[in-house]
């Protein structure tokens, strides 16, 4: 009489997906309950000072917006999230292809580098207009603000990714007669993977505000023109409300472009999961 074994293994990353779940919601349940006090608090506060809505909404007032006009949101959201997307890939691309000729091409580090140094203390707001003024009010403004914000910070990580690799495993696999490129491919750009998304994260964090600022130039929907809308009609409530998906939708890429990094260099992330499922 044959005797059914139960498929143990087929319930142990399930298990270790859970208990990864709990350790997470055990290392933010403090800044949760940090950030549900701050908000208790300030509905305290609003209620025992009795503050004008038009100068600082209680947070039942912004909820309340939530309610009444949620149905406003999806379409600004989709409209800020795309500007947002293209904005890093395109500043994804372009810093990528930027930092492996600096990492290469010593004169090109020495040109382009200090050039994109410079770049950064051009204020975006400044800039934004002009941008309009040459690409028309469509989305191209806004991805290009987005891509503009977003390219130095992977740009600088990538570079020093490419420039942290192991050097004796660099001279090793030429030592072996592999090309530039081949040590570019097997060596430097696994090793340069988890500085290029540490940068990504930075720019991810940042875009939904590039996107923001391009809006606030010139345009027909987005976060930014509910908050110059809101602004206008001095609907104090709305524009807090319209900063809590701000933050949400940043937060959101940030949590996107992490699990990306999990999947792009699973090795870094190895020791994490193996003490967890321990």
């Amino acid at each position: 009489m044959a005797v059914e074994v139960p498929s143990l293994p087929r319930t142990l990353p399930a298990w270790g997906l859970l208990r990864r779940t709990g350790a997470a919601a055990l290392e933010y349940a403090p800044a949760l309950v940090l950030l549900v006090a701050l908000v208790g608090l300030w509905e305290l506060m609003v209620q025992v000072l009795d503050t004008r809505p038009y100068i600082l909404p209680a947070p039942s007032a912004i909820w309340d917006v939530f309610a009444e006009k949620g149905h406003l949101f999806p379409a600004h959201i989709r409209t800020t999230a795309v500007e947002a997307i293209a904005g890093i890939g395109a500043a994804a691309a372009g810093g990528v292809i930027l930092a492996v000729l600096i990492a290469s091409i010593p004169i090109v580090r020495r040109v382009l580098y200090p050039i994109a140094v410079t770049s950064q203390t051009i204020p975006m707001i400044v800039l934004a207009p002009l941008l309009v003024v040459w690409l028309g009010l469509g989305i191209e403004p806004k991805v290009t603000v987005v891509g503009l914000v977003c390219f130095f910070p992977i740009v600088v990580s990538t570079v020093d990714g490419l420039a942290s690799a192991d050097r004796e495993m660099v001279a090793l696999v030429r030592s072996m007669g592999a090309s530039r490129l081949e040590v570019l491919r097997h060596v430097l750009i696994p090793s340069a993977v988890p500085s290029f998304f540490a940068g990504l994260k930075i720019a991810a964090a940042y875009a939904v505000i590039g996107a923001i600022f391009g809006e606030w130039v010139g345009a027909q929907s987005g976060l930014g023109i509910f908050i110059i809308r809101s602004r206008s009609a001095y609907q104090t409530d709305q524009i807090f409300a319209a900063i809590v998906v701000v933050a949400l939708l940043s937060i959101a890429l940030f949590v996107a472009v992490h699990l990306l990094a999990r999947v792009a260099s699973p090795w870094k992330y190895a020791n994490d999961q193996g003490e967890n499922g321990s």
